[in-house]
């Protein structure tokens, strides 16, 4: 298994549903837990991350604050029309520090893959770095 962070892939943020040019969604990518993308209020907030090409992925982990529920979706095609379900889970809250989680994709390939944070422990959750498994 190769663990590699998703800016090393040449994957980018292509889409996120709050911009805040403090914290950009570029953050969710760049490796750094000290760095993050911050939703602006209401659910559901979602980002889509593009990789270079098609990529096998194992596994993703999600380090974050304040997220309850995501949803990941993938797409394989260039133009990320059409989106097919993945995996949800559910996070445990947790006081002053980050949630990390890993989140099994079973060895799917994609093009991008679209992260739909559901509902959150408080009206603004923090992205703080989401790796892959290949």
């Amino acid at each position: 298994m190769f663990d590699a962070l998703l800016h090393s892939l040449g994957a980018k943020v292509v889409v996120a549903t709050s911009n805040d040019e403090n914290h950009p969604s570029e953050n969710i990518i760049d490796g750094n837990t000290k760095t993050f993308w911050m939703s602006t209020g209401m659910f559901p907030q979602e980002f889509i991350i593009r990789f270079a090409e098609m990529t096998n992925v194992s596994s993703v982990t999600f380090d974050s604050y304040n997220v309850q529920h995501l949803q990941v979706e993938k797409n394989t095609s260039e133009n990320a029309s059409h989106f097919e379900f993945v995996a949800e889970k559910e996070f445990k809250h947790t006081e002053g520090h980050l949630q990390s989680n890993s989140i099994s994709l079973n060895g799917t390939t994609a093009t991008h893959l679209r992260f739909i944070i559901a509902s959150g422990y408080d009206h603004f959750v923090s992205v703080h770095r989401v790796s892959v498994q290949k």
